[in-house]
C-alpha cells in the first residue's frame, strides 16, 4: 500500500525549497484557508452552476501555490516551523520517530476521515450545519497533527542531538 503522506508530497512537488518556504509561518496559517475556500467554491454551485468549477480550481491553485509564495524561513523557532519540519522528518525519517508520536499521527490522520464524510454530506444536501461540523472535525484534527509534529520534531532532535551538531 503506498504510503499516503509520500504520495501528497509528490503530488503537492514538494522540493527542498518549497519545503524551505512552507515553513515560513505565514504559509502554514494561510494555509488552513484553502478548505474554507474550496468549500465555498462548492457551495456556490447553487448560484453559479457549472462556473463553480473554476472557483474550485482556484482554491486548488491556492493549494499548490500556497507553500511556493512566502520567503523561505530564516528563524525556525515558532511553533508553525517546527510544525512543518516535523512533519517533514514524519515523512522522510518516520523510523526515527519515537513510537507514541507515531500513534498520535496516524490516529489524528484517521480522526478527520469521518469529517470529510460528515462535509461531503452537508456540502452535497446544503447543509450548512453537516458542513460546518465537518470542515471542523477536518481542520481540528489537521492542526492536532501538526501540534503533534512539532512535538515528535523537537523529540528527534534530541534524539539526533549528536550527529546533527548543535540545533
Amino acid at each position: 500500500m503506498a504510503d499516503p503522506y509520500h504520495g501528497a508530497e509528490r503530488f503537492m512537488g514538494m522540493s527542498d525549497a518549497v519545503w524551505a518556504r512552507h515553513a515560513n509561518p505565514w504559509s502554514v496559517y494561510t494555509r488552513f484557508t484553502v478548505l474554507p475556500l474550496l468549500v465555498m467554491a462548492i457551495w456556490s454551485r447553487a448560484w453559479i452552476g457549472w462556473w463553480a468549477l473554476g472557483l474550485c480550481a482556484l482554491a486548488l491553485a491556492w493549494n499548490w501555490l500556497n507553500p511556493r509564495v512566502f520567503a523561505p524561513q530564516i528563524d525556525l523557532e515558532s511553533w508553525a516551523s517546527r510544525g512543518v519540519l516535523g512533519e517533514r522528518v514524519w515523512i522522510h525519517r518516520r523510523g526515527e520517530i519515537r513510537p507514541h508520536h507515531k500513534t498520535w499521527a496516524l490516529g489524528l490522520t484517521a480522526l478527520s476521515v469521518p469529517g470529510v464524510i460528515a462535509l461531503a454530506y452537508g456540502l452535497w444536501r446544503y447543509d450548512l450545519a453537516w458542513t460546518l461540523f465537518g470542515m471542523a472535525m477536518t481542520v481540528l484534527p489537521k492542526v492536532w497533527f501538526v501540534d503533534r509534529m512539532v512535538w515528535a520534531y523537537q523529540d528527534w532532535l534530541q534524539d539526533h542531538k549528536k550527529e546533527l551538531g548543535d540545533v
